[in-house]
């Protein structure tokens, strides 16, 4: 039973012997996004050495000290090198929010200066460049649901709009300017539409009942461009309808709707693609949350040879302009994301000296993905980390990705590694609704059918009592955004299922969060959650806080006071009802971030007071 709101744990205390070990593993420092210099002698990226998301440039053989272009106050989200490499494009989130800006520098450090999302209502979305001065973008207005495709002049900071009328998140754009690839529609049913720039006429390149039609994700035109290249999702049975690869010719008028489709794994999604000029694609496969990094034959698919990576995920690189190399972003259980060189042709791979891989710490536990069922015979699975030395059955905390479409990968999880650190299990699972495993396991959570990923949180901790892995009365619920909008739903749904529950920028009230968010992500999301007004009954019968006079276990909230995705207020007003009930609990509230925490103190400190939240309830 929890105890009186008086006997919390005081927010400076933590009875843990191992907070050396959890500053160092929540301040670990990593380096993603990479992106290679048109001379393939130079890579930006973004690292947080500093504290936060930084853009930095560095040699990629090591012989030049980093540089950093990005102002000090600047956090930096992704970067892109122009064709001439006379320009770097590099988006930042002002103050932690999710309107983003598009800023421009040279690479000497000269000339920096916002071009783009000078209104602090628009977010603008990362899109490529199209010449040595032109780069192309998504930018939503931050007052209705569409995005626009919008061309800017770096120079001048001039904005052309190429494509309006929906949600239109931008691939590429024809060299001859007259033609846009862009990602329009709802999560979980979108689809690449091709876009006249003079006439603004939309259609789509696939048509709906061709395979990939339904759902496609990405668009490339090929290097003669007499066709599209697809990212979508082929039809199948259940954990067989993944992501591959379609070609779809372009004719007089256009794709043609039908394709052929070049790569697909019954196994696998296809994760990202790039054509390269020798005939040949280089494709990232995800196989159950590990990457697999393939070049394949584009006239059959057939694979050439296979890349051996360092470490198990692979989410983002960058090809040499050569296509010989890859700069890749690679991280894994025990060590950051960092940046490695992989050679196409055989060759050994190595790190970035100057951004290159940590040393795995010691200490860290390498998670075993873990298999098992619902009662309904729906296949399930997660990450099961276990200390070194504990004895089963243990503490254990259940923890719940964000998304939901997202994914439980065995990649590096300051959290769950700092919960390990204490001597608590942790248990990352894949509910239905998650990425990663085909199309109809990631939508078999949407609109009414949400109730059964409910019951598969129950599920998953039924599997670990019965398996001897957690104790009852002693398991925690955990998540981040989706995954703590689940925790919270579980916690009112079992109360006597879980000892404690601590959640990160989760929805309570989905009918604040429609009204709340921005409103592009609102119509985004309407499809996955429900219609905020033709389903509203149902969105509050799903809604935590319409059932948090259920809730008997301590609860610690924590939110980024700038958060615009999940509005901060959907954790103020859950802690409010839940401290006028006289239930136990905490609201941590983190200055200056977003719906992602990226700066180091508030890493370590969220850290702390999640890994002493549970120790001192379990």
């Amino acid at each position: 039973m929890a105890s009186p709101v008086t006997d919390l744990v005081p927010a400076t205390s933590a009875r843990l012997d191992a907070r050396p070990a959890l500053v160092q593993i929540a301040g670990a420092v990593g380096a993603w996004c990479p992106a290679v210099s048109p001379d393939g002698r130079c890579v930006a990226y973004v690292t947080d050495r500093s504290g936060i998301p930084r853009l930095e440039v560095a040699s990629v053989d090591g012989a030049q000290v980093p540089v950093v272009l990005s102002q000090p106050d600047q956090e930096v989200v992704s970067v892109a090198w122009s064709p001439d490499g006379a320009w770097l494009a590099y988006l930042v989130s002002p103050g932690g929010s999710i309107c983003a800006e598009l800023h421009v520098v040279r690479p000497d450090g000269s000339e920096a200066r916002l071009v783009a999302g000078h209104d602090p209502r628009a977010t603008v979305f990362a899109g490529g460049w199209t010449g040595p001065g032109s780069y192309v973008c998504s930018i939503a207005p931050g007052n209705g649901p569409d995005a626009d495709v919008v061309l800017v002049d770096v120079a001048t900071g001039g904005c052309r709009t190429l494509a309006r009328g929906g949600f239109l998140s931008v691939c590429a754009v024809s060299a001859d300017g007259r033609t846009v690839l862009a990602r329009r529609g709802p999560r979980g049913y979108r689809h690449v539409v091709a876009v006249d720039v003079a006439t603004g006429t939309q259609r789509p390149v696939l048509a709906p009942d061709a395979p990939g039609g339904v759902a496609s994700e990405d668009g490339r035109f090929a290097h003669d461009e007499r066709a599209v290249y697809l990212r979508a999702s082929l039809p199948g049975p259940l954990f067989a309808d993944r992501a591959g690869l379609v070609e779809v010719p372009i004719g007089p008028d256009g794709p043609t709707g039908r394709g052929r489709t070049v790569l697909s794994r019954a196994d696998a999604d296809l994760d990202g693609y790039a054509l390269r000029a020798d005939g040949t694609v280089l494709a990232v496969w995800n196989v159950g949350g590990v990457s697999e990094l393939v070049v394949h034959a584009l006239s059959d698919g057939s694979p050439v040879r296979s890349i051996p990576l360092p470490d198990a995920v692979l989410p983002g690189w960058s090809l040499t302009p050569d296509g010989s190399t890859v700069i890749a972003e690679l991280t894994g259980p025990t060590t950051p994301r960092s940046l490695w060189r992989l050679s196409l042709d055989g060759g050994a791979a190595a790190p970035l000296p100057s951004a290159g891989a940590r040393p795995r710490r010691a200490g860290l536990v390498t998670p075993e993905r873990y298999d098992y069922r619902a009662p309904d015979g729906m296949p399930l699975s997660g990450w099961l980390y276990t200390p070194r030395g504990a004895q089963a059955p243990n503490r254990t905390v259940v923890s719940f990705h964000g998304g939901p479409e997202g994914q439980e990968r065995p990649v590096f999880n300051p959290l769950a590694q700092c919960l390990v650190a204490a001597g608590l299990t942790v248990f990352a699972p894949n509910v239905r609704g998650s990425g990663g495993f085909g199309r109809a396991f990631m939508t078999a959570d949407d609109g009414a059918a949400r109730e059964a990923s409910f019951e598969d949180v129950r599920t998953t901790v039924d599997e670990l009592v019965t398996a001897g892995i957690a104790v009852p009365g002693r398991i925690g619920a955990h998540g981040w955004s989706y995954g703590g909008y689940l925790a919270l739903v579980a916690l009112t749904r079992w109360p006597d299922l879980f000892a404690a529950g601590a959640t990160l920028a989760g929805m309570s009230d989905l009918r604040t969060f429609f009204a709340g968010t921005e409103p592009w992500m609102a119509a985004a999301s309407v499809t996955e959650y429900g219609d905020p007004v033709a389903d509203r009954e149902m969105l509050a019968a799903i809604s935590p806080i319409t059932a948090l006079d259920r809730v008997t276990s301590p609860l610690l909230l924590a939110h980024g006071d700038r958060d615009t995705n999940v509005p901060v207020a959907e954790s103020v007003q859950a802690h409010q009802e839940l401290a006028a009930l006289g239930s136990p609990c905490e609201l941590l509230l983190l200055p200056g971030e977003g719906h992602t925490i990226v700066g180091r103190d508030h890493l370590v400190e969220l850290s702390e007071r999640v890994t002493a939240w549970f120790d001192r309830w379990l």
